[in-house]
Parts: C-alpha cells; sequence; structure tokens
C-alpha cells in the first residue's frame, strides 16, 4: 500500500518495526483509523491500524437488522470525543506508523504519529494527554514508550482533563436518531437552509450517511439530481460493482468522509433525504459530474435548488470529452453540420401543436417538432361519433387553444432553431402508426422557449424518457418545471373546468348551407377570418371566428393559373406558373388573419370576393408579381382600377404570366386615382358604458331631452300600471323593462334565458348589461318602444389603437377610460367602418385632448397602423407619442418593446 521504509540500526541487534506511510481515511473511533495508500490506477488499497496500548470508549451501534431482540449500543462517555479528537487532527493527513504485533483474529496494533516520520505527535500519546483514552490495564512494561504514556496519564489526571474530569462523562453522550418520524415536515422545517453535518459513510458515489449537526439525526442522504454507478447485490452473493462505481465511491471518500459539511434538505424519499452537500472546495454534486462519474437522473433534479441548469452544464462538459462513463458517447446530433445545428429560420406553418413548418435562408421548407413534448389527444375511449370522420384541431381538446396560441405568435416571424435531435423513421405496429424521420429541436423568438410556453399553459405535456434516453430537449428540466408549473395552478389540460368544445360548422361544397350563408356574409361588410389552407393560387379554405365555420374562397377579379387536377377521364395538366401562384398566396396568408369581403358564390358552394391581408388585396398583389391576370368580372369592382394598374405594370416587366406579352399600339388613358380625405365632424355626445374590451356606448346629446322625457313618461305609467311580478315570460331578443340596482325602470332587451332567475338583459338607452330574475321585468308599453324613439346607446371602438391581448394590461387601459371619461360629455368623429361597430377619435369636451392618444402617451394601448393616404397625418401622430412612451417605459413598455414576443403572453407572470 503506501510507501514504507526500513529504520537503521546496528547489525546484529533486534529487528526494528518497519516504518510505514498511509493517508488517514477514515477514524473508527478514539483508537483504531483506517489509513489507505495512494491511488494508483484505482481506489488504493488500504488497513486498519489500532493504537497499542490505550483504550478509548466505544461508540455507538445500532441493533442489527432482524433481530428483535437486540437493542441500539449508546456511546460510552468520552468516546466520541476521542473519535473527533482524532477525526479533526487526522483525516485526509499523512502518517507513518509502525505495527507492533498482531492478534489471532488479525487485527493490527501499532503506533502511529503524524507526518512523514516518527519525529512528528504520537496519536496515543496526544490522547492520552487530553483525558480522552487511558492505558491498557494489566500492561506494566518498563520501557520509554509505556513510561511516556505513564506520564500523559498522570499528567491528565492532575489537571482532571476529560475522562479524569469530575463527574460520569454523561454529557459526552450523544443522543443518536436513527429515524424521522416525518421527513417531509423534517425537510420542510429547516426552509433549505445550510444544516451542519458531518459525513460518516459512503455508500456510492451519490449516497451518503452523515450525521446532523447539533441534534445527531443520523440520516441518508441521496445527491440531488444525479446518480452514480452502484454496486449490485445478488442474493446471497458477492457485491459486483457497476463500471466506474469503486472510482465514483473512492471520488467522494476522498473529498467527503468524516469531512465538516454542511447540507441542503432538498426533499425526501421514505427514510431517505435528498439533498445537495456543500464542502469549502466546492459542491460535490457539480464535481461528479463534470468528471464523468455520474449522470443527471429526472425524477430529482427537480428539486435541486442551486440551479438544474448547472447540473446539465456539468454533464455535457464529460459528454464532449468522453470522461468515463461517457467514455462510448455519441451525441444526438454529432452527423450534423453546426450549420444545420443551429439556424435561425420564418416560421410559414403550424402544424397542429407540436410542430411548425420554416422557411430556411435558402429558400427551402422543413418541418420542425418542438423537442420533448406532446401535443392534446384523445384519452381513453374517444365519445367521437363513428360516422363522423375526426377532426384533429377541433374534436381533441385544446388542440385548437394550443394551434391558435402557436399561430398568433409565430406564424411570419423570424425563430431561433436549435437541433436537438432526429428521431429515425419507424415502421408502422398494429397500435402505432409510421412515423417519417424527424428533426426535433428547441425553438426561442425573443428568448422565449416556445415549448416551455406551451407547457406552462397546460396546452401540451412533457414526454417522460427511459433514464439512459439522451434524445431530448436540451431545456428538459424548465419544460418539467413548466408542467409542474401548469398542474399546480390547473391550466389547460390539467384544469378540472370543463373542456372547451368547438362546434366548428364546415359548409365547404355544401350549396344549401352557402346559400343561406349568403346574404349574411354579403350584409357583414369586411368579415375576420383565418386562411387555414391554400388549395391554389386564388381558392383558400377559411376559418371565420365570429361565426364558427368553415368556408370555400374563390378570389374575385383574377383569373389565376390552375393547378394540375384529376377529373373524369383524363388527367388535366398545371398550367405554367400554377405552382408559384399557390406558393406566394402561401406564403402571403397561410395561417394569418385576414379581412374577407364576400360578392357571391358558385354553383358549387364556393363564396367569391377579396381578401386583405396587411391591408394589400391579395387579388392585386397576385396580378402586380405577374402571378394572375385580370378577369372581365372585375369591372363592377371598386377595385378595378387597382387591377389595371398592377396589371399594367406588371406587363411591362414581361415576366411570368406576361412573359410573351406583346404590348398593343393603342393609346392608353392611365386613370386618375382619387385621394380621399379624412372628414372630420365632431359631434356631442354623452359617454354612458366602458366595455371590458375598451368598446363604449354614448348617447346623442341632441336627442337626449326626448330620452329624459320619455323615461319621465314611461316611469308615471309604470307607477299607475304596475306590471304583475311573475306575468312576464321573457324570449330572447324582445324589447322589456327592466328594474335596475336604483329601484326605477328602463328599456331594456333579453340577450339570453338561463332560467327565471338568470335573465341577461342590455340596456338599450345606457349600452350596460346585467342578469335579473324575470320577476324584476315586464312587457314594454308600445307607447314607450323602439318605433317612437330608437334605442339611444351606440356603440363605438377607438380608431387607430389596438387594445392589449394581456388581460392586466387591458383592465388597466379601461380603468383609466372610465376614470376620464364615462359619465361624461365628449365630442365624437367617426373614421373608418369595421365590422361590429364603427371607429371613432373622441375629444374632450373641453381641453379638446385627443382621449385615444391619450392612452397611447400613457402606454396604455398601441397603436394600429393604417394605410389609407387620409390617415396618414393622425397615424404619425399616434406613432411619434408610442415612441416616447416607449422611451419612458410607461405600463406596457416597462420592459422594453415585448411585440417581438411578450413573455407574459408566454405564460409567464407580469
Amino acid at each position: 500500500m503506501a510507501s514504507s521504509a526500513q529504520s537503521g540500526g546496528s547489525s546484529g541487534g533486534p529487528a526494528l518495526p518497519t516504518l510505514q506511510r498511509g493517508i488517514v481515511k477514515m477514524v473508527l473511533s478514539g483508537c483504531a483509523i483506517i489509513v489507505r495508500g495512494q491511488p494508483r490506477g484505482g481506489p488504493p488499497p488500504e488497513r486498519q491500524i489500532n493504537l497499542s496500548n490505550i483504550r478509548a470508549g466505544n461508540l455507538a451501534r445500532r441493533a442489527a437488522a432482524g433481530q428483535p431482540d437486540a437493542k441500539d449500543t449508546p456511546d460510552e462517555p468520552w468516546g466520541f470525543p476521542a473519535r473527533e479528537f482524532l477525526r479533526k487532527k487526522l483525516i485526509g493527513k499523512e502518517v507513518c506508523f509502525t505495527i507492533e504485533y498482531k492478534n489471532p483474529q488479525g487485527r493490527e496494533y501499532g503506533m502511529v504519529y503524524l507526518g512523514k516520520d516518527t519525529s512528528g505527535e504520537n496519536i496515543a500519546e496526544s490522547l492520552v494527554a487530553e483525558g480522552l483514552a487511558c492505558r491498557r490495564e494489566g500492561i506494566r512494561a518498563n520501557n520509554p514508550e509505556q513510561n511516556r504514556l505513564a506520564e500523559c496519564e498522570d499528567q491528565a489526571k492532575m489537571a482532571k482533563k476529560g475522562m479524569w474530569s469530575e463527574g460520569n462523562g454523561s454529557h459526552t453522550i450523544r443522543d443518536l436518531k436513527y429515524t424521522i418520524d416525518n421527513p417531509r415536515h423534517f425537510v420542510d422545517s429547516h426552509h433549505q437552509k445550510p444544516v451542519n453535518a458531518i459525513i460518516e459513510h459512503v455508500r456510492d458515489g451519490s449516497v451518503v450517511r452523515a450525521l446532523l449537526l447539533p441534534e445527531y439525526y443520523l440520516v441518508t442522504v441521496m445527491l440531488s439530481g444525479i446518480k452514480c454507478p452502484t454496486f449490485r447485490r445478488e442474493l446471497d452473493g458477492p457485491e459486483t460493482p457497476e463500471p466506474f462505481a469503486a472510482e465514483a465511491k473512492f471520488f467522494t471518500e476522498s473529498r467527503l468522509l468524516q469531512r465538516d459539511v454542511q447540507i441542503i434538505l432538498e426533499s425526501s424519499h421514505n427514510q431517505n433525504m435528498l439533498g445537495t452537500v456543500l464542502h469549502p472546495n466546492g459542491n460535490i454534486t457539480e464535481l461528479l459530474l463534470k468528471e464523468g462519474f455520474a449522470r443527471c437522473v429526472d425524477w430529482s433534479i427537480a428539486v435541486y435548488t442551486r440551479g438544474a441548469e448547472k447540473l446539465r452544464a456539468a454533464e455535457r462538459f464529460a459528454k464532449e470529452r468522453k470522461l468515463r462513463i461517457w467514455r462510448d458517447y455519441v451525441a444526438p446530433t454529432a452527423n450534423l453540420d453546426q450549420k444545420d445545428k443551429q439556424f435561425v429560420a420564418k416560421v410559414m406553418q403550424v402544424l397542429n401543436a407540436d410542430a411548425i413548418v420554416v422557411k430556411l435562408n435558402s429558400g427551402d421548407y422543413k418541418t420542425i417538432h418542438l423537442s420533448s413534448i406532446r401535443p392534446p389527444r384523445l384519452e381513453g375511449e374517444s365519445t367521437q361519433d363513428k360516422n363522423k370522420k375526426l377532426r384533429p384541431l377541433y374534436d381533441i381538446p385544446y388542440m385548437f387553444e394550443a394551434r391558435e396560441f402557436l399561430r398568433k405568435k409565430l406564424i411570419g416571424k423570424k425563430v431561433n432553431v436549435t437541433v436537438d435531435y432526429i428521431r429515425p423513421a419507424s415502421a408502422a405496429t398494429e397500435t402505432v402508426p409510421a412515423f417519417s424521420e424527424r428533426t426535433c429541436a428547441t425553438v426561442t423568438i425573443g428568448g422565449i422557449n416556445i415549448a416551455e410556453a406551451l407547457v406552462s399553459k397546460g396546452l401540451a405535456t412533457v414526454i417522460r424518457y427511459r433514464q439512459d434516453d439522451d434524445q431530448r430537449s436540451s431545456h428538459y428540466d424548465e419544460l418539467l418545471a413548466a408542467e409542474a408549473r401548469a398542474i399546480k395552478n390547473g391550466k389547460g389540460l390539467h384544469s378540472k373546468k370543463e373542456v372547451p368544445i368547438h362546434r366548428v360548422a364546415d359548409i365547404s361544397g355544401d350549396t344549401q348551407k352557402a346559400k343561406q350563408f349568403l346574404p349574411f356574409l354579403q350584409r357583414a361588410g369586411r368579415s375576420e377570418a383565418v386562411v387555414e389552407y391554400v388549395f391554389s393560387g386564388s381558392r383558400l379554405k377559411l376559418y371565420l371566428p365570429k361565426e364558427t365555420c368553415l368556408i370555400t374562397f374563390l378570389l374575385a377579379g383574377i383569373e389565376c393559373p390552375r393547378g394540375a387536377r384529376n377529373l373524369p377521364g383524363l388527367v388535366q395538366e398545371r398550367e405554367p406558373f400554377s405552382e408559384e401562384a399557390t406558393l406566394f398566396t402561401k406564403e402571403l396568408v397561410l395561417q394569418r388573419e385576414v379581412e374577407v369581403e364576400v360578392e357571391s358564390m358558385d354553383k358549387a358552394g364556393n363564396f367569391i370576393g377579396w381578401l386583405h391581408v396587411d391591408g394589400a388585396n391579395l387579388s392585386v398583389s397576385l396580378v402586380e408579381h405577374a402571378l394572375s391576370k385580370v378577369h372581365f368580372t372585375a369591372e363592377r369592382s371598386s377595385y378595378y382600377k387597382s387591377l389595371l394598374s398592377a396589371e399594367e405594370a406588371a406587363k411591362q416587366k414581361k415576366e411570368k404570366v406576361w412573359a410573351h406579352y406583346e404590348e398593343q399600339p393603342v393609346e392608353e388613358v392611365s386613370p386618375v386615382l382619387e385621394e380621399k380625405e379624412r372628414s372630420a365632424s365632431y359631434k356631442p355626445v354623452f359617454v354612458t358604458e366602458i366595455t371590458d374590451d375598451l368598446h363604449f356606448y354614448v348617447q346623442d346629446v341632441e336627442t337626449g331631452t326626448q330620452l329624459e322625457k320619455l323615461m319621465e313618461s314611461m316611469r308615471n305609467d309604470i307607477a299607475s300600471h304596475p306590471p304583475v311580478e311573475g306575468s312576464y315570460a321573457p324570449r330572447r331578443g324582445e324589447f322589456c323593462i327592466a328594474k335596475f340596482v336604483d329601484e326605477e325602470w328602463y328599456r331594456a332587451r333579453v340577450e339570453k334565458v338561463e332560467s327565471p332567475d338568470k335573465v341577461h338583459v342590455f340596456y338599450i338607452d345606457y349600452g350596460n348589461r346585467e342578469i335579473l330574475p324575470s320577476s324584476r321585468l315586464g312587457t314594454l308599453p308600445p307607447t314607450f318602444s323602439t318605433r317612437v324613439l330608437p334605442a339611444q346607446a351606440t356603440e363605438y371602438a377607438f380608431a387607430f389603437i389596438q387594445v392589449p391581448q394581456d388581460e392586466d394590461a387591458r383592465t388597466d387601459a379601461v380603468d383609466s377610460v372610465v376614470r376620464d371619461i364615462q359619465n361624461t360629455q365628449c365630442l365624437l368623429n367617426v373614421e373608418h367602418m369595421s365590422p361590429g361597430c364603427p371607429h371613432v377619435t373622441l375629444q374632450f369636451a373641453d381641453s379638446k385632448g385627443d382621449v385615444g392618444l391619450g392612452l397611447v402617451k400613457e402606454g396604455l394601448v398601441m397603436v394600429e397602423v393604417r394605410k389609407e393616404k387620409q390617415f396618414q397625418k393622425v397615424i404619425t401622430e399616434y406613432l411619434n407619442a408610442q415612441e416616447s412612451a416607449k422611451s419612458a417605459r410607461l405600463n406596457l413598455w416597462r420592459y422594453g418593446d415585448f411585440r417581438a414576443d411578450d413573455a407574459d403572453e408566454f405564460g409567464y407572470s407580469r
């Protein structure tokens, strides 16, 4: 084991004991130590040395398991102080020793000196001098060693040190506790504060036995977040170490065994504790990982309090260098070039809820699956109608919400993609369909991990892996933490509320339904829609959120190249540039929010009209890029001039569909485009109600006296002929009278009847809503109907501003408006018409200050940029105010320009 040297002496004299050296690994008691040699290619040899000629008190011993009659043995007086004296003096230090004799059981006794030779401190003498050990009885030899021990003992007695002091030494006996009644409560009571401890035993590299001070709890502590190779024991067989188990154990032993440490208790598992051991020289958990002696484990890394990312980084360090247990490690992305591992791409489409299609800088398209997450899916036996085709987007609970979350955040945006692993293609089985090769990656935008955001909203779950499966997200721990938050807060899939149901009617190709729907869409003007699918350059499938239906939509006014089609009896080949037109439309509108104007429908039940995206007319854009020609049916449209102008410009370039165009020698008259000017005609109004989505209701000041007279007459009439309580049976859409909280009667409209005790009414002259029992409602007398005086509350929305999507931010804006203008007179100007209600600007009656502009200046709302020329002057003023609010970091802008992607909307608290 340790190096040895023969002590010199005269020839012919008695042989002196061999002087040997070693490092103290462990102190067993006040008179026994374990000494090890230097490691050479593995854990070193070790031997137990008992100090000869002295005796110290025995330490406590726990009763052997499986022997019901056995009892725990306590410390002998002064036994623990003796052990501590040696531990603090010797652990990790070099000593030299001589073996004086060996008893029949093979136990070795000898002299131990601190240092490299016998000139160092004699350990036995030091113990006796401190009164922590005594000479063994019956030893009466007369030699220098025995004489010195006798002198040391006499001095200790005279000074009343240690065991020679007054009393029986009972205060030195520890009250050792081997079990804890409530481990969970015990851990929580320490509030993750460091606890002083001594490591008494190392079972393997990541499991130790620790003595917690000062209460003397003897507990098993497993290092949180990691696992080292272990020693496996077969039934009645020897221990078999896993590869590097002995080396990992020695690594921990040589640094922690019988050292003073601090332990942060983080969780409990039966009687075992999960914790982090802190030594003045560092954190053993991170060191074991960095040296390749341990791997991260998912089940306990979640409780690690000092940053799971540090553990993953340390493990990565060892993997990259193929240290020890990672000697045969191959990275999941080892075969990829750096440019294929990490890149920036533009999101073109969201596929369900765990995959996106991105456009690379090269122009190629690539499908990316979000690493380690699983989208919503049908659990157990589906209640789906067997005769009805499953539509995953609408029929799987939370699938639509998850897709919409990704669509609103990502479509058209540039994202950072870091490939985590490539999942190879798999063949189909009886229960699992075949899968092609998948590229799985972490996708971030504005520093936010999209998968983590989705999981934190409860719109996806985290996949669990085998411990040795390295094909997982590089941010797996953050995903697990996000899922834990979502479960705790009952978000999405983890909510105990009823699952959202999406009853979406698909009227594509249903001529009968389309005919019924057509007049409604024609009257609606511009309707909001989402492009769900692009069949060709001019044929799309739209989802109308307000009407919750799917329609097939054909672009009006243009003739777009047709793609290949299989018709009965023949195959129609695609026309030139049909694929380019389809790709152009896809890139411009797929999964974008658009506005559509329906003009008519064809005999197949497809709607025909105009589609606008970001202020641009898609028909005009296709003509402009020489991917369509103007159709003669556009002549009666208001967009005809724009289409002709775009077509003329495309013809001049002689590209794509106009590549073979020959200009006709005809004199052309360029159309004069009229510019519409902004109309500013403010009228006085009285603001009566502000809604939660920042719409507001006003009364016309000019007709205010008429309303007052009508209300007075109506109340007098009701007072003379009060309605009989319970005689009125409310019906949806019917006008009635309703008794408000001020006990006065007002005109109202029934919006919904849940039950006789819950009737939703809308006060038509003031704009507020209320839920009342039918006993507080009555029939509206005909002399006070809306034919006599129309409903006086008119709904408007602010022009040129965007209401925040975040609920807290929206509430701040609404509260500000309520404070400023509710129940006050203002000046109103209609700026433009929109689906739902007119959009207006509102001015304070006294200062003529713009209310909407004030909200922008305070950073409570954002500016809605419009393309119309007549609004450019006012839009510029709004944008300048927005920049000032941004610079001052007011309200919405307190964390900078969040619009790239607001962390709050990704599931994090503001």
